[in-house]
């Protein structure tokens, strides 16, 4: 472990300390936050109409480095080894913009009509996509932390971004107090890491853990788990959890398909950088660890889930057991660290798409119904039969049914955890096996009110869809059957090298 992490220092890479090329999709997004402002001093109320379009374009247009970069191949370092864009982290910016940018679709229309400030609403999406961004290639203590917060804090007010809402202002507010008690506790941590490795770097915290030791000193271990407490908020997993299902209630529904998925893959980014790239040599205290985060997240969420009766607080608790199936491939990280990397960026990439889908669909059919309670889906096929076959499909992938993305998702996860030779591999392969068998109770209930049941009010009227929704909707579902149908091609786009992972 150690010649291979030596293998990542500074020196073995011949690349320019400061690349643009590089650092073009985030030159992107900064300008196209520049521009959102100057749109918004200048042009005023006038510049509502055009602050979504500006936004995507901002989006669209960080793609395309992506795209070069990705053509070019190969790693490039930048800061002494601080700041790395390889090809996963390429694969995870794309996820974020991609993301944020189906986001902006299901706002425009939602924005719009209720009344809210609506220029400073991109403007804050999009500095919270540059903190995803950024988070990506930072392979240092300090860029992770000053990326987390970047993300975090526009996600805060976003939260609370109905400010004539009780329940809006209750979602930001513990949202923002939970926030900053878990960034506090995580940045304890991280002065304990730098203070046992004597840098910021994560390579080299890795290579004077090794050095130090599987004993270690309590230290170590303090450290890693105030680190780990830290990043589990991010993620919401259990015990942390407590924010998630009142703030993704309270807040505005494009606000938590935002936080549900691109805010968590950002959490899940950070938790792979600092146990790949750091942690890995000392498997001895990141595995149990792990797993109890992995059993308690699968089995608390989904159990909660099974007695909600609300769509948006169902779906709340089931991305708490869906961050507990993506957790588990940590369990086994430092036997397989290959493989369960893979297995982590195809679920979140995979999560992504379903989950983005489902609250697009939420969000529609909310137009009609103006609730999110489950009795309100009733008869949904009838005047909507297109948003009701989209939203079963995006309901059965959640559950892992062939052929959709879902399927392959869980796939990826229970083959690392079988061929892990380690007992905690096979124990928490069998608690997910169990928790997929009860995630499709409460998915599938959801799935018999809209094809079953009849309207609560009798009142089977279609309802207009706006362009920005329905193209959301169909993007995600090609992203659903895409990834089912054709799982190579999302396995060759993660296929990253052993060296991009530190082992």
């Amino acid at each position: 472990m150690t010649a291979l992490l030596a293998q990542l220092a500074p020196g073995n890479f011949r690349a320019p300390t400061l690349d643009f090329h590089a650092l073009a999709p985030e030159i992107v997004l900064l300008v196209t936050l520049v521009v959102l402002v100057l749109l918004d001093s200048i042009k005023l109320e006038r510049a509502r109409a055009s602050m979504p379009a500006v936004t995507n374009i901002g989006l669209l247009a960080a793609l395309i480095p992506l795209v070069t970069l990705a053509a070019d191949g190969g790693t490039r370092v930048m800061f002494g080894g601080s700041y790395v864009v390889d090809p996963m982290s390429l694969v995870l910016k794309a996820l974020f913009i991609v993301s944020a940018y189906v986001v902006v679709l299901l706002s425009t229309n939602y924005v719009a009509e209720g009344d809210y400030w609506e220029s400073e609403y991109y403007v804050l999406l999009v500095s919270s996509v540059l903190g995803m961004v950024v988070m990506a290639s930072s392979r240092d203590l300090i860029g992770i932390f000053v990326a987390l917060e970047l993300l975090s804090i526009p996600a805060y007010m976003l939260a609370a971004w109905r400010k004539g809402d009780v329940r809006s202002n209750e979602a930001g507010l513990k949202y923002y107090l939970m926030g900053v008690f878990a960034s506090a506790i995580l940045l304890y941590g991280m002065s304990l890491v730098f203070g046992v490795g004597g840098s910021t770097r994560l390579v080299d915290i890795g290579l004077r853990l090794e050095e130090i030791g599987t004993e270690g000193v309590p230290v170590v271990t303090l450290a890693l788990v105030f680190v780990l407490i830290g990043f589990a908020f991010k993620v919401s997993a259990v015990p942390f959890h407590v924010w998630a299902p009142d703030t993704y209630e309270g807040a505005p529904t494009p606000v938590t398909a935002f936080l549900a998925v691109a805010s968590k893959a950002a959490g899940f980014v950070a938790l792979i950088q600092i146990v790949y790239f750091c942690f890995i040599v000392r498997p001895d205290i990141i595995q149990p660890i792990f797993f109890v985060l992995a059993v308690l997240s699968m089995t608390v969420g989904n159990l909660i889930a099974l007695r909600q009766t609300n769509v948006v607080r169902m779906l709340a608790y089931s991305g708490i057991a869906q961050a507990g199936f993506m957790l588990a491939p940590f369990v086994v990280a430092g036997e397989l660290p290959v493989q369960s990397r893979q297995a982590v960026v195809i679920y979140l990439v995979i999560y992504a798409a379903m989950n983005l889908g489902a609250f697009a669909v939420v969000i529609a059919i909310a137009r009609k119904t103006g609730s999110g309670e489950i009795e309100s889906f009733g008869g949904l096929f009838q005047y909507m039969p297109g948003m009701a076959v989209a939203l079963t499909l995006f309901l059965a992938s959640l559950i892992g049914i062939p052929p959709l993305g879902g399927w392959y998702a869980k796939f990826s996860v229970f083959k690392v955890l079988v061929e892990a030779q380690t007992g905690l591999g096979w124990a928490t392969a069998i608690v997910m096996a169990v928790n997929t068998a009860i995630a499709a109770y409460y998915y599938l209930r959801v799935a018999r009110a809209m094809w079953f049941d009849d309207a609560p009010d009798g009142d089977t009227t279609p309802v207009k869809v706006p362009a920005g929704l329905t193209a959301a909707v169909t993007l995600a579902l090609v992203a659903t059957l895409v990834f089912g149908v054709l799982p190579g091609l999302l396995s060759d786009l993660t296929s990253f090298q052993p060296l991009a992972l530190g082992g």
